[in-house]
C-alpha cells in the first residue's frame, strides 16, 4: 500500500514505489504493530544520503527483502531533516548500542517505539538474515528482547538529560577552548581530526571572533589555513561554487558530494568575516561564489531555500562533477585542456572512482562512469595572486568546464525547505551583503560587476526566504520545521527552528530597518523561553506540547549545525541588543552556563555556543546610524567593517516604528551620525568614519 505520496519529503517519496508497505512516522503505524503484535522496524535517512540510496536500491526495492518486512514487521520510513527529534532519540539509541552512528540508520523497536536493536547500514544478504533474527526473536524471546530495550531507553535518558553541572562562560573558558583547538588542529592539512573530514565551520565562527577580540594571530591562522586548504581542495566545487558535506580523506581532496544547505550557509559566514577582518582575496572569492551557488542552486523563487544537492546523478556518486585529461582536452582543446589539468590536478591516475547506488546487475547508464578512475577538481596553483591574465584565463576555463558539466546527468535537488537551515542561509547572506557594500570601491573593474550581480541576486533569495518562513512556516504563532511548493508539513518546529529563524529575522531587521522582522524574533522566542524551556535555564530540543517519544532530546552540542541551544542563546543575545530588554540577555547567559562546563572539555563540539559567548563577554556592542540613506552611508559600510564580535547594526531614519535603537536619536548638525553603546552605555555620537572607526576598534 503506498502511503508516501502525498509526504512533503522528497526522500519519503523516492519511497513510494518501493514494494516494502511503507509507513510514514504516525500514531496510526503504531497503533497497526499493536494491532498486529509485530514489532516496528524504522529506517531513517535523508534524500542527498548516498549510502541511503545503496540501501534503497540493494533491499527496499528487493521483492524478498520487502517481503518479510511486510509479514514480520511494521515498517516506518523517516527524512531525519524533517523529524530531527526523531532522529535524535534513535541515534543516541544507536551509539549507545553500537558505539558509533550514521545514516541510512536502521532501528527495530517494539510496537510503544521502544528501540532493541539498532544500526546503520545493512548490506542485502546481512538484512536479510537481520530480520529472519529478529523476528524469531520477537516470537520466541519476547521477554529477553522487552528487557534490553528497557535498557536502551534507560541509557537515553541518561545521555540526554538536562541539568548538571553549570557555571558562568568566562573569559578563561573561551580562551582554554581555542587553545585546545589549537592543540587539536591538523597543522599540516588545516581543520580538526583525520578522515572522514568535515568543515569545521562552528570552530572557525568562534576563532574569528576570538582574534578580533584578543588579536591572536594563533586564531587567525588556523582559521585562514583550514580556509584556504578547503577552498582549494575537492571539498570545494571550484567550477560552481560551494562546499560539499564532507571529504573521505584528511587532506580535503576528495569529496563526498551532497551539498547541504546548512554547511553552506555557514562557510559563507566564514568565509565573509575572514575577508571583513582580512581583506584576503581568497576569502573574499569563495564567499562571493558560495552566495552565487545558495542563489543559484538552491533558491526556490518564490519561496526558501532547497536543502540539499544529492550525492549520486544518473545513479552513481559522483559522476557529474569528475574529470579524466582526456575529457579536459574534449571540452577544452588540447593546450587548454593540458593547462586545466595541471591547474585542476587532473591526472590519468585519478583521484576517485564513482561508485554506482544500484547494484551492479541494475545500474542505469552513467554507471558505466564507475569503471574508470577520474579527478575531484582542485585548485592546485595560487590562482587569488596571480597576474590579470592568468585569472582571466583561469575563469574563463573554469566558464567553459562548467557550460559541459551542466549537460551530464545533473544530482537530484533535495527541494524541502528546512526552517532552522533557511534561517541559517538568511544571516549569512544578510551578513555577506553587509560585508560587500563595506567594500564595494575596493575592487573596481569587471570583478565588482560580477560582485554586484552576485549581491543583487543573493538578496532576492534572501528576502524570498524571509517572506517565506513568516508567511507559510508561522502557523497560529508556532514554527513548522518544513514545507514544500509552498505547502506546509504537519511537523513542529523544534529548538534550532527558533533559534536560527528568530536570529535571521534579527538580521533581516538589522539590514532593512524594517520593526516587522524584530517583533517576529521576539514572538518565537517567547514561545522558545514558555515552551521548550528546562531546569536551571537549560533548554529541551522539542516543545512542551509535543509528541511524546520515549525520551526527550536536549543535546547541548554542536555538529553540522547549532545545537539548538546555542542557536537560541544566539537569538536571544542579538534581540537583547536590539532592544535594550535585559531579561533575553540573561536567559542566554543561563543557558550558556548549562554548556560551559562541556566547553571546557569538548572545544570541538561547542563552536557556536562560544562564539556567543564571544558576542557577550565583548557586549555586544549597539551600533545605530541616524541617516537619510541607510545604504549608501559610509558610516554604516564602516560600522558594518569594523564592527566587534557579534555587534548588530541599524540604520535609518530617527524614531521609525519598531526599531528601537533608532529611538530617540538625531543627526547632529545635520549630519549622517553614530551611535556607539555596550552594555547600555553609549559612546558621544560621531559624524565621520575616522571617529567611528576609533569607538569600535580602540584605535
Amino acid at each position: 500500500m503506498n502511503r508516501l505520496a502525498g509526504a512533503t519529503s522528497p526522500y519519503l517519496i523516492q519511497h513510494k514505489d518501493n514494494p516494502v508497505d511503507w509507513w510514514p512516522w504516525c500514531a496510526e503505524a503504531f497503533a497497526e504493530a499493536h494491532r498486529r503484535d509485530v514489532p516496528i522496524m524504522i529506517s531513517v535517512g535523508y534524500a542527498a544520503c548516498h549510502w541511503c540510496h545503496v540501501m534503497a536500491h540493494e533491499s527496499f526495492a528487493d521483492e524478498q527483502v520487502a517481503a518479510l518486512l511486510n509479514e514480520g514487521f511494521v515498517a516506518i520510513k523517516v527524512d531525519r531533516e524533517e523529524r530531527p527529534d526523531v532522529d535524535a532519540v534513535y541515534m543516541t539509541a544507536t551509539q549507545a548500542m553500537t558505539g558509533q552512528g550514521g545514516w541510512p540508520m536502521t532501528v527495530f523497536a517494539a510496537p510503544d517505539g521502544t528501540p532493541f536493536f539498532c544500526g546503520t547500514y545493512f548490506p542485502k544478504p546481512n538484512f536479510l538474515r537481520l530480520l529472519q533474527s529478529v523476528t524469531t526473536a520477537w516470537q520466541d524471546q519476547r521477554s529477553a528482547v522487552l528487557q534490553q530495550g528497557a535498557a536502551v531507553v534507560e541509557a537515553i535518558g541518561g545521555a540526554q538529560a538536562v541539568g548538571g553541572p553549570s557555571a558562568p562562560l568566562t573569559v578563561d573558558l573561551l580562551d582554554a577552548a581555542a587553545d585546545r583547538l589549537g592543540e587539536e588542529y591538523d597543522e599540516a592539512n588545516g581543520g580538526f581530526g583525520g578522515a572522514p573530514k568535515f568543515p569545521p565551520h562552528l570552530n572557525l565562527l568562534f576563532l574569528l571572533r576570538r582574534y578580533q577580540r584578543t588579536g591572536d594571530q594563533r586564531s587567525l591562522e588556523i582559521v585562514r589555513h583550514t580556509a584556504e586548504a578547503m577552498a582549494r581542495g575537492g571539498l570545494h566545487d571550484q567550477l560552481a561554487g560551494g562546499f560539499a558535506r564532507y571529504c573521505v580523506d584528511g587532506q580535503w581532496a576528495v569529496p563526498h558530494f551532497e551539498k547541504m544547505l546548512y554547511d553552506n550557509a555557514l562557510l559563507l559566514r566564514v568565509y565573509t568575516h575572514l575577508w571583513r577582518l582580512t581583506g584576503d582575496p581568497m576569502a573574499r572569492r569563495v564567499a562571493r561564489d558560495t552566495a552565487r551557488f545558495l542563489a543559484d542552486e538552491l533558491h526556490r523563487p518564490g519561496e526558501g531555500f532547497a536543502s540539499a544537492l544529492d550525492a549520486d546523478a544518473d545513479g552513481v556518486e559522483g559522476l557529474t562533477y569528475v574529470w579524466t585529461p582526456a575529457q579536459l582536452v574534449e571540452a577544452l582543446g588540447e593546450e587548454d585542456g593540458r593547462w586545466a589539468a595541471d591547474l585542476f590536478a587532473v591526472t590519468e591516475q585519478g583521484s576517485f572512482t564513482p561508485h554506482a547506488a544500484s547494484p551492479p546487475g541494475e545500474a542505469r547508464s552513467g554507471a558505466e562512469a564507475a569503471a574508470q578512475s577520474a579527478s575531484v577538481l582542485r585548485l592546485a596553483r595560487d590562482v587569488d595572486d596571480a597576474t590579470p591574465e592568468v585569472q582571466a584565463r583561469w575563469q574563463e576555463i573554469a566558464h567553459r568546464l562548467l557550460v559541459v558539466r551542466d549537460a551530464r546527468p545533473q544530482p537530484a535537488r533535495d527541494d524541502k525547505v528546512v526552517a532552522a537551515w533557511n534561517g541559517l542561509a538568511i544571516t549569512a547572506i544578510a551578513e555577506f551583503q553587509q560585508v560587500a557594500a563595506g567594500y564595494a570601491e575596493d575592487a573596481p573593474g569587471p570583478d565588482a560587476n560580477l560582485m554586484e550581480g552576485v549581491t543583487i541576486v543573493a538578496d532576492g533569495a534572501m528576502r524570498d526566504a524571509a517572506e517565506h518562513l513568516a508567511r507559510v512556516h508561522l502557523v497560529a504563532g508556532r514554527l513548522r520545521r518544513t514545507s514544500r511548493d509552498g505547502r506546509v508539513g504537519e511537523a513542529a518546529g523544534v529548538l534550532e527552528d527558533y533559534g536560527c529563524v528568530a536570529e535571521a529575522f534579527c538580521a533581516m531587521h538589522q539590514l532593512t530597518g524594517e520593526g516587522r522582522w524584530l517583533i517576529l524574533a521576539g514572538q518565537l522566542l517567547d514561545v522558545a523561553l514558555e515552551r521548550f524551556a528546562a531546569p536551571q535555564g537549560s533548554f529541551y530540543d522539542t516543545a512542551d506540547d509535543a509528541e511524546r517519544l520515549v525520551s526527550r532530546p536536549a543535546d547541548p552540542t554542536d555538529n553540522a549545525t547549532p545545537s539548538g541551544r546555542s542557536a537560541i542563546v544566539a537569538a536571544l543575545v542579538a534581540y537583547a541588543a536590539l532592544t535594550g530588554e535585559t531579561r533575553y540577555r540573561e536567559a542566554a547567559e543561563a543557558a550558556l552556563a548549562t554548556v560551559a562546563p562541556i566547553v571546557a572539555a569538548h572545544a570541538r563540539f561547542t563552536g557556536y555556543a562560544a562564539t556567543a559567548g564571544e558576542a557577550l563577554l565583548v557586549g555586544p556592542y549597539e551600533i545605530a546610524v541616524v541617516t537619510a540613506d541607510p545604504v549608501g552611508e559610509p558610516l554604516v559600510h564602516a560600522a558594518h567593517r569594523h564592527a566587534p564580535p557579534g555587534a548588530v547594526v541599524v540604520a535609518g531614519r530617527p524614531d521609525q516604528p519598531g526599531v528601537p535603537l533608532l529611538a530617540g536619536r538625531q543627526m547632529v548638525d545635520g549630519q549622517a551620525t553614530a551611535y556607539v553603546c555596550r552594555g547600555f552605555v553609549c559612546d558621544r555620537p560621531v559624524t565621520g568614519v575616522d571617529a567611528l572607526v576609533a569607538q569600535l576598534t580602540g584605535r
